[in-house]
This record gives structure tokens, sequence and C-alpha cells, in this order.
């Protein structure tokens, strides 16, 4: 099955038939008929003025914005419980939001299995989700782990075992034709997993993977009719699509819609900026170094495979002769870092690791694969095969390590350090299409948040902790990005960005009602 997720955590602004967000920003509304005519058309409505949502007695929609002093469950207070007909319905404690998401973090860490952690935490976002979002913001690194990688691999593969409710609209071959009427959006396109073909549970479509031109109409169809509802500053958002398939949709339709594919260009951007603040550690320019890659697709690039390489690979080619091993790719190429994105866990064994720290003062180990069993190796082991000198980071969250006194703490290369600025920066900026250069800004705006204490215990990605102000930072650069290359619909630009970044994030703070 292949997930194009439409409503995430801080994914939020995708696809939706009807987008309402309150603070300035645009209100996509579809209406159905007009006078003039018969056909369906999109209205794009600015709601900075006083008639939209917001907040106060004349909010349109029925809600008061929280105030500090006074966090409060919705329907807690009399006056609003009788208002909305359900004296007697509640109990009589008036619980605050803060008591509340006390009450569910202890609720959540009685459960000892992530999964289980993941289901509690699904539940709730889909009874209360300004709850849900707040306990996410507050308790970032210790449940973004829950949410995201590695735990959210799981919760995939056994989608049909934990599926409770339906959560937003579901598009398989057999909607091939009708794509205009259900959005959005899962694309199922059948499966060639026999287990789950054959598994009772099973709630895809029970079909054959569909390939080549069948596949190639229903993905047409369905790029055509977003772009036909919402315009073209909808951002579409690529998820977990197969290699062949997310380079070769990537290359199609980066001209002409408003894309992006995480998995390349969020997992390339985040990378980067990991790169860019370990040069602050071990010196040099990134043209200085030698990158060895595990993993990444198909190797090994070099000339006497230059017919079969995929385009983007080619003007990486050099000539070289094979090599079979890892340990013998490093002594022949003494690569200063070394990158690993193979899926396969303990292919960074002990000797390569030693290899590198005797190439090397510092050298550069990433270990991106998801999830924690995958990694190519763990943190300890890279702090102590170096003895103490890598530059370590994972795509797995692993725990501080004390080596002969020292502690570290391995960053983590999370694509959810990018993908959440990068978004909110296309948007706050309305960019029509993603330029490499925006995902460039990015990366250097995230490098620019690691301090020197950080720098102090090993990182190169700074705490999870600061993720907000960490993406307002990335969304005012990538937007910056957007304007400087004349690709920016919102105008005039906002005289301070990173501000308005802040002003147009989602606040899960309980809304008053009086």
């Amino acid at each position: 099955m292949i997930l194009l997720k439409a409503h995430n955590f801080l994914k939020r602004s995708v696809v939706r038939a009807s987008v309402e967000r309150r603070s300035g920003s645009t209100l996509i509304k579809k209406e159905e008929k007009m006078m003039n005519g018969g056909d369906s058309v999109v209205e794009i409505l600015d709601n900075k003025s006083g008639n939209g949502g917001g907040g106060g007695v004349e909010d349109v929609y029925g809600e008061d914005s929280a105030t500090v002093d006074q966090l409060v469950t919705p329907w807690t207070v009399s006056v609003a419980r009788d208002a909305h007909y359900l004296r007697g319905l509640l109990p009589p404690a008036v619980l605050s939001q803060d008591l509340q998401e006390k009450k569910m973090m202890h609720n959540i860490r009685q459960y000892d299995v992530p999964l289980h952690k993941y289901m509690a935490m699904m539940d709730l976002q889909e009874r209360n989700e300004r709850l849900f979002y707040k306990l996410l913001i507050d308790n970032v690194e210790e449940l973004l782990p829950v949410v995201y990688t590695p735990t959210v691999g799981e919760a995939c593969q056994k989608y049909g075992s934990i599926f409770r409710r339906p959560q937003g609209l579901y598009i398989s071959l057999k909607e091939k034709g009708k794509i205009l009427e259900c959005l959005p959006v899962t694309i199922d396109v059948g499966t060639n997993n026999e287990k789950l073909l054959n598994d009772e549970f099973y709630i895809g479509l029970k079909h054959k993977r569909a390939t080549g031109q069948e596949y190639a109409e229903l993905l047409e169809e369905f790029m055509t009719a977003v772009k036909q509802i919402y315009g073209e500053k909808v951002l579409i958002q690529f998820e977990d699509f197969a290699n062949h398939n997310a380079f070769e949709l990537l290359s199609r339709y980066s001209t002409s819609h408003l894309v992006f594919n995480d998995d390349i260009q969020g997992t390339a951007s985040v990378v980067l900026a990991g790169l860019i603040a370990s040069l602050k550690l071990v010196g040099g320019r990134l043209a200085d170094h030698t990158f060895l890659f595990l993993g990444a697709g198909e190797g090994l690039i070099v000339k006497s495979r230059l017919g079969s390489l995929q385009h983007f690979k080619k003007p990486w080619a050099h000539e070289h002769e094979p090599v079979k091993e890892l340990l013998e790719a490093v002594k022949a190429i003494k690569p200063t870092v070394l990158i690993g994105s193979s899926g396969v866990g303990k292919t960074f064994t002990k000797e390569v690791v030693e290899t590198m720290a005797s190439l090397n003062e510092k050298p550069v180990i990433l270990a991106l694969s998801n999830p924690t069993s995958q990694s190519e190796c763990t943190a300890e082991e890279a702090y102590t095969w170096s003895k103490g000198r890598a530059i370590f980071a994972s795509g797995s969250p692993f725990d501080p390590f004390n080596y002969k006194g020292k502690v570290f703490v391995p960053g983590q290369a999370n694509n959810a350090y990018i993908f959440p600025g990068f978004g909110l920066g296309l948007i706050i900026s309305g960019a029509i299409r993603v330029h490499d250069d925006m995902l460039l800004a990015a990366s250097e705006a995230l490098a620019a948040q690691v301090t020197q204490d950080n720098y102090g215990k090993g990182l190169i990605y700074p705490p999870f902790t600061n993720i907000r102000k960490i993406s307002a930072h990335i969304a005012a650069n990538v937007a910056a990005k957007v304007y400087e290359l004349g690709l920016a619909s919102h105008l005039p630009r906002p005289k301070d960005l990173v501000k308005y970044a802040e002003s147009c994030m989602y606040s899960p703070v309980y809304r008053n009602y009086r």
C-alpha cells in the first residue's frame, strides 16, 4: 500500500477539502454552485479580517481564544454546559488542560510495548485532537519515537490489525475515473505481499500491485484532480513510494506541481544539515571531505555500470575496481564520512568503525536506518570502537552513553527536523514550486540551531525539545529563499518571517466558551 500522508503529526497542511486556519492564513472553500453557472470553483479567501475565526464574542465559528489564566476543558464551566445542554452529562470536577495532560502521560507510561503507546496516542487524537498535540509539544522527545519513527513502521505493518476508525479517504484502483469525487488521500495500488493478500484482517485492496501504464494513469489522474480542485499552491507530499517510482514522480511533477518527497528530499536535507554542523567539529569544507554511502539504492556508482545507473547517479560515477565488502571499500576509498541507509543492521562492524577511526581523528558516522534493530551500529558501538572520537548520529533514537567519564548524547538525523518547517515555509510564502535552493536553506537553518553546548556533548543536531523554535527558523529561511527566487505568491513579504511563521503555527491550547 502506498500512503500519501495528508494528515499526520506536523504534516497538517497538505490536502484538505476544507482548510481553515485562524491566524491570518488562507481559508480555502469549495463553492458548489455559482449564480452565473453550475461549475464547481475554488475560492481563496484571505482570513485576516474580523469576520473570520480567531476567537472572541464575534467568532463566527462559536469559539473563543484560550487565555493564559484560564486553560480549561471545554464544557466544564457551568455557563458553557448550560449553553450546550450538557449539565449532568459530565462529572462535576473542572480539570485544567495541564491536569488532563498529566493524567494522559501517566496512563501512556503504563504501557511497556511501544505499539500499545502508539495505539493509545492515536485513540487520543481521534477523541481530543488539541490534547493530543499538547502532549506531543510538551513531551516531544518522549512521544515522537512513539508516533513517528521507529514505532510508526510497526504500526504500518500491523495497520489492518490495529485499525479502529477510518481517517481521510481511500483511493484504490477501483476508484480510477472517480478521483475528483474522493479527496483526500491514501492511494492503494495493491500489493505483492502474499502474507497480506492471505491475511483475513488486511483492509487494503487484495489485488496484485499495479505497475506500468495502469499505475501511471492512476497517479496522473490524482495529480490532475488535486491541482484542478485546489490550484497551484496545494502542497503534495509523496510518502513511502517505492524508490524507482519516487524519483520518477518527483521528476515528472516538480515542474508542474508544488511537490515534495520527504524520503528523498527531506532525508537529504537533514543529513546535509548534520554534515554542515559537523564541520565545526572536524574542520574544513564539505568539498574537502570524502563520503562513502552504504545503501541509498543499488551500488556501485562506477563508470563501468554507467548504462544501468539512474540519471541522478550518473554525475557521481567514477572509475573504480569492484569492491565486495564494506571494510574493503573503507580501506580503499579512505572516507572521512560514513553514511549508512541500507536498512540492514550491524553492517558497521567493529572492524569498519576501527578503520574509520584509524583514518580520521574525528570520523563522522551516520547510521540512518530505522528501526533501531536495523541501525548499522548503535551509539555505544560507535563511541566505544572509535575510543570516543566518532561524531555520531542515527536515524533512530539512542540513549546517552558514558565513555570513560564523558557523556555523549547521540544526535538523531530525523526527517521530523525538516518537513514541518519546510512545509510551513512553503505555505507562508505562497510558494508555487519547490527548488533545491529551498532545501539547502532548510539545511543551513537547521545547522545554525546547533549551539556550542550541543557540540560539547557530541551533538550535530539541536535537541528535539526545541522543535517549534527550530521549525520557525527553518520556515523563515525557506520562505526567504522563496521570495528571493521570485516563486512566492503571498505578497507583500512579511517584515519578520520568524515571527510570522510562529504566528501561523497550530496551538493545541483549549479555547474557552463563554
